[in-house]
């Protein structure tokens, strides 16, 4: 079986997920990554699971929304 290519990875990214673009002051990167690790999440998995909560979102609530997204 054969890796799929940046260009097939990307093509799937565009199709399922949104990109939102966070800045942070120079040296909180840092800190938000060790939070992250610290809590066993990744920094995208921490401020997905943050915003779920600030929506006030259940998990299936949270998925369904991107369920219906791809649905065609």
């Amino acid at each position: 079986m054969t890796k799929p290519t940046n260009a097939v990875k990307d093509r799937w990214n565009a199709k399922n997920y949104d990109d939102i673009r966070v800045r942070v002051q120079k040296g909180r990167k840092d800190d938000i990554e060790a939070y992250a690790t610290q809590h066993g999440k990744s920094v995208n998995g921490l401020i997905n699971g943050f915003l779920q909560d600030m929506l006030g979102l259940t998990e299936e609530e949270w998925k369904r929304a991107t369920d219906e997204q791809g649905e065609t």
